[in-house]
């Protein structure tokens, strides 16, 4: 039975084509309105600012605290990034 074994073929084009179709809706670009696209930064130092304050008035020591700094430091992240990027390129923001 082991001598009758031969190697065979997988074949990877069906999941290279849905890695690369995967990879072009991930890498595509999305138009927003100018405004929004001015204010995203804005909108994220806020929301990041906002969560922070916001733990400051969890008296105890609930579930909920982790995730509001852990949101607060990524909506934080995410906005200074925006900035520096578009002040870098030259982009008004």
């Amino acid at each position: 039975m082991l001598t009758q074994a031969e190697p065979q073929r997988m074949d990877l084009g069906a999941n290279q084509e849905d890695s690369y179709e995967a990879e072009g809706l991930l890498q595509r670009k999305i138009w927003l309105p100018k405004l929004v696209y001015d204010c995203l930064p804005y909108f994220y130092l806020t929301a990041g600012f906002a969560a922070f304050f916001a733990t400051l008035y969890i008296s105890e020591w609930f579930w909920i605290l982790p995730h509001y700094l852990l949101f607060s430091a990524a909506c934080l992240h995410l906005g200074f990034a925006i900035r520096a990027r578009r002040a870098k390129s030259g982009d008004s923001a």
